[in-house]
């Protein structure tokens, strides 16, 4: 009787099996559909998103194409002649290139050392602050250069740099000069980044304390019986429990060190500082949509996104050898 049982319910066990792997494999488009249809309103939500991605990043990507090219606008990219690499070794013989990759990478690296961890610490002492009304108004005064306007901001600096200027008549109480302080090469790259920081250091601690939200309470308690301080808490639980986020932005930040924008670079520049200001997308700027030859600026282009991208691979693979925190 019990082989019988034995006999009668191994079928059964296989059949179950062999349901489940259904169940858990096929086809990759089987699952996405069935997915599709768990979470159809998800992927209602994401079409914008996708659809921007495809229509202002991907398409455009085929029209890289013309860095290879001398590209005639009244011919189209078919017309055009193939001119290989001659754009990309006009860009690496010419004299301003040593310059360009100097200035874009010292600013870029300014950035970095004074613009990714100040916004860390802004978000610790938030979080340290008991008073909810205190911190919303810290907050909200932090958050709010974020919200003007470039070209007012620029217009701000340029105000108070100026011979008459706020800045320039503190500078010149201590000894500093009293003159365009705008029209010295030496002090672009510290108005550049103070300015940088000052409007986007408040606006970056958002993510920090969103992290910071999200730690259990629990492991605070736990530390505080322990006799642990403050400054203890801090050190063992908030900076280790954020350390994931901080790991990610900054890998994603590294992807971006060759891409300054050539905005805030152009609203504040002029031909006495190019020594110190011009920086490879302003430079591009200037040949592309000033002089209009759109093979070389795009040749240009191609190469500072060449960068980004082999910075942003390889430190995202160190990353997940030291931390095992990664993009991917």
């Amino acid at each position: 009787m019990s082989r019988a049982v034995t006999q009668a319910a191994a079928p059964r066990r296989g059949g179950g099996a062999r349901e489940t792997g259904t169940q858990n494999g096929g086809s990759f488009f089987a699952r996405l559909l069935r997915d599709m249809r768990m979470n159809r309103y998800i992927y209602l939500m994401a079409i914008p998103v996708l659809a921007y991605f495809i229509l202002f990043h991907y398409i455009p990507m085929g029209g890289a194409v013309i860095a290879f090219m001398d590209y005639v606008p009244a011919k189209g990219i078919l017309a055009s002649k193939w001119v290989g690499f001659d754009n990309f070794i006009s860009f690496f013989t010419s004299f301003q290139f040593g310059r360009l990759l100097k200035n874009t990478i010292l600013l870029s690296l300014l950035q970095l050392i004074w613009g990714f961890p100040l916004p860390i610490l802004l978000a610790l002492l938030i979080n340290e602050v008991h008073s909810p009304r205190f911190k919303k108004g810290v907050q909200t005064i932090s958050y709010m250069p974020h919200f003007i306007s470039l070209v007012v901001i620029c217009g701000i600096i340029q105000d108070f740099t100026s011979s008459e200027g706020v800045i320039t008549q503190l500078f010149s109480l201590f000894g500093g000069p009293d003159s365009n302080l705008l029209l010295k090469p030496e002090l672009f790259r510290t108005i550049y980044v103070a300015s940088g920081v000052w409007q986007e250091c408040g606006w970056g601690s958002i993510i920090y304390l969103s992290a910071m939200s999200a730690i259990d309470p629990g492991l605070y308690e736990a530390a505080l019986i322990d006799g642990a301080n403050r400054f203890k808490q801090l050190v063992h639980i908030t900076i280790p429990c954020i350390l994931p986020t901080i790991v990610i932005l900054f890998i994603m930040r590294m992807g971006n060190v060759m891409s300054l924008g050539f905005e805030k670079v152009i609203l504040l520049y002029n031909p006495n500082i190019y020594e110190t200001a011009d920086i490879i997308s302003s430079y591009v700027y200037r040949r592309g949509l000033v002089e209009f030859d759109y093979s070389f600026s795009s040749a240009v282009g191609l190469f500072n996104s060449v960068i980004n991208f082999a910075l942003l691979v390889t430190v995202n693979r160190i990353s997940s050898k030291v931390s095992e925190i990664s993009l991917w």
